[in-house]
C-alpha cells in the first residue's frame, strides 16, 4: 500500500512517477524497496492519468455514502439527537471508568 501512496505523493506534488523517485521517497520513510514492486508499479502506472483515476475511484464511491443514509429513513434531527445521547453515554462511561482509577 505504501507504494501506491508514494505514487499519489509524487504525482500530487508535481513529480513524474518513476523508479528513482519511488525508491527515494520509500527509502526517506525508511521502507525496505523491494526493486520488483517499484518496477511493477511504475509500469502499471504508465500511462495512466492519475487524475482522471482519482476522480472515478471518488464517484465510484459517493453513491455509497449517499444512499446509506436514505436506507434508514431518519431525519437529521433524530440523527443530531441519537449522536447527542450517544456522546452523553460515551462521556458518562469515561467517568466512571476514571472514577475507578482513583477509587
Amino acid at each position: 500500500m505504501e507504494y501506491i501512496y508514494v505514487a499519489m505523493l509524487l504525482h500530487k506534488a508535481g513529480h513524474k512517477v518513476d523508479e528513482h523517485g519511488v525508491k527515494n521517497v520509500l527509502e526517506a520513510a525508511g521502507v525496505k524497496v523491494e526493486d520488483a514492486r517499484v518496477k511493477a508499479l511504475v509500469a502499471a502506472l504508465d500511462g495512466v492519468n492519475i487524475d482522471e483515476a482519482v476522480k472515478k475511484a471518488a464517484v465510484a464511491a459517493a453513491p455509497v455514502v449517499v444512499a446509506a443514509p436514505a436506507a434508514g429513513g431518519e431525519h437529521k434531527a433524530e440523527k443530531k439527537q441519537e449522536k447527542k445521547e450517544d456522546d452523553k453515554k460515551t462521556e458518562e462511561q469515561a467517568a466512571a471508568g476514571l472514577s475507578a482509577l482513583f477509587g
